[in-house]
């Protein structure tokens, strides 16, 4: 039987199965209830430690561009240019992403002994075809960028030229990161996954402090734009590799590095990867050209490029750090359970999955809304970065916030399919919703035509681009949600509806909270008054959706208060 439906976010639970016939690892090989739930408690805090760093180097890394670029010719271009290969990291070498949850699904019930194998192999044909792929696009540098932006001036057009042709061996790298990566997770190894993308800003931080060093204020300057956008590219290249070549050391020592080429793809284990590899993929790329569609919309905005960037890194460094530590202890939790016996823990481990994302993503949603001025002034208004730049990222800000429980949880309904060994279904869903998105991105922006807009009244401006994604996205997690309740037999979608709709009011309460403390209490000017206006809206804010939640009785929301409870109760615990 599988525990209560209201089980809290990565606890214990009973598992059905066994070793079979064929060797894999079946559900009664996980430790007992509670030694499960202290193990995934274990790998949340090991991730969410990793992935916090990683994300805070981000953040470091985004202010320290927008100091010296602001919305201007260098990062406007870069974002162009970084299109592709930036899609190639995310798509395939990213946490999360379908190589890496391909390895980790087929590996997780798999002897180890076949890992260096299967990886090898992996390794070998996706390598050759990425290398296809690295020259492709630094020939076809300038149609590309011609395709993604065809609203760009000529010097914006030849920074992102240079600057494509610079990122281009991104393609081969990010493959084999994200293989490596979940070969990696798949053998319980996940701190060094979780913190690599620090080397990545690391690299760009260090790259553009030695151009600081040599230009001084003057790197802002329109005569030295070309050699911004190369330091800028060459460093982002610098911190891919650095990440694929901090996971060899990893791979050796677990028994899962082969410095050979395998060409064995008939093997079972290679042919379940590019079962679900290949579908995966192609969901997940159809995602990311909806990034191609908003960017070909946005090259006619001046700054829009620069300004979705920006606004997306805000919203990326919490998001990415609640869905490594929700979803990287938990999809091979998923995968080990897919025996029909282990249906009603499967049921289970998807609503902790689900509610833990609407009950985190609601609020900070409602703070990204709420406080979005505060927020981009704190983060980034300083040297180049002026108020009319803080002023274009804050509404784009508060467009993110509207959909950012959208998108965690359509990446909780994504992993359950892959886990499944069902890849066609995200992909179909996918393909729909870049259909959806341009037509979307067209209304939004005012319905564009060469002889001008032809819905004025529907005109958002960049944030329309945004809202554009939050209504696919919202559209493909329902579809998914449905299309999960088909496969296994129903699942209790109205209980869950109701509990996500009590937390969706407490957040709204919570986020006009924050933002009457915000708009009322006269602020100091500078950076202090800044830190408490977001610090202490904020804080108020997410105490009032805590309160609110916990006394509407969602069971997740009180279990969290009674642990808070219980935390403060021991620290403030006079000491014998």
């Amino acid at each position: 039987m599988g525990e209560p439906a209201g089980a809290g976010l990565l606890s214990g639970g009973s598992a059905h199965g066994g070793v079979r016939p064929d060797g894999r690892i079946g559900a009664s090989e996980w430790p007992r209830p509670d030694r499960m739930a202290k193990s995934l408690r274990r790998i949340a805090l090991v991730v969410a430690v990793a992935t916090a760093l990683s994300k805070v180097a981000g953040l470091v890394r985004q202010t320290a561009i927008a100091a010296a670029f602001g919305v201007g010719i260098v990062y406007d271009a870069y974002n162009y240019a970084y299109v592709l290969p930036g899609f190639l990291l995310v798509l395939l070498g990213g946490i999360n992403g379908p190589f890496h949850s391909a390895m980790v699904s087929v590996l997780a019930r798999r002897p180890r002994e076949e890992g260096a194998h299967v990886l090898a192999t992996i390794n070998t044909l996706v390598g050759v075809a990425l290398v296809g792929v690295t020259v492709l696009l630094v020939v076809a540098a300038d149609p590309l960028i011609t395709l993604v932006g065809p609203g760009l001036d000529g010097p914006r057009h030849a920074i992102a030229v240079l600057e494509l042709r610079w990122m281009a061996p991104m393609a081969l790298l990010a493959g084999l990161i994200g293989l490596g990566f979940g070969a990696l997770n798949a053998a319980d190894e996940f701190w060094l996954p979780s913190v690599s993308p620090l080397l990545s800003s690391l690299a760009v931080i260090a790259g553009l402090g030695l151009l600081w060093w040599q230009l001084g204020p003057a790197i802002a300057l329109p005569e030295k734009a070309v050699l911004g956008g190369a330091v800028l590219a060459g460093s982002t290249l610098l911190g891919a590799l650095l990440q694929w070549l901090i996971q060899l050391p990893a791979l050796a020592r677990q028994g899962l590095h082969q410095f050979s080429l395998s060409w064995d793809w008939r093997h079972p284990g290679v042919q379940e990867v590019l079962k679900v590899m290949g579908p995966a993929t192609l969901s997940s790329g159809m995602l990311q050209i909806n990034v191609f569609t908003d960017l070909f919309f946005a090259s006619g905005i001046v700054g829009a490029a620069a300004g979705l960037g920006y606004a997306n890194l805000l919203v990326q460094t919490p998001l990415g750090l609640l869905s490594n530590v929700l979803l990287v202890p938990l999809l091979p939790v998923f995968a080990r359970l897919t025996a029909p016996g282990d249906r009603p823990e499967l049921v289970t481990r998807i609503r902790q999955g689900l509610m833990a994302s609407s009950a985190t993503m609601l609020p900070l949603g409602a703070l990204m809304v709420a406080l979005a001025e505060p927020i981009v002034g704190l983060v980034y208004e300083r040297g180049a970065f002026d108020v009319q730049a803080a002023r274009l990222v804050g509404g784009l800000l508060m467009a993110y916030g509207v959909g950012m429980p959208a998108y965690l949880g359509r990446d909780v309904l994504v992993r359950v399919f892959y886990a499944l060994g069902d890849g066609t279904t995200p992909f179909r869903f996918s393909m729909a919703g870049i259909g959806l998105n341009v037509v979307f991105d067209w209304l939004l922006v005012g319905g564009p035509t060469p002889w001008g807009l032809q819905l004025p009244a529907l005109n958002f401006g960049a944030p329309g681009l945004v809202l554009a994604t939050v209504a696919v996205n919202v559209i493909t997690c329902l579809l998914l949600l449905l299309a999960l309740q088909t496969r296994l037999g129903g699942l209790p979608l109205r209980r869950w509806g109701r509990d996500s709709l009590l937390l969706l009011g407490s957040a709204v309460l919570g986020g006009l909270v924050a933002w009457l403390v915000a708009s009322t209490v006269p602020w100091p000017a500078g950076l202090v008054g800044k830190v408490l206006n977001c610090g202490l809206s904020g804080g108020l804010g997410l105490g009032a959706y805590g309160l609110l939640a916990s006394a509407a009785g969602v069971q997740e929301a009180r279990q969290f208060t009674v642990q808070i409870r219980r935390q403060l109760a021991q620290r403030l615990k006079p000491r014998a």
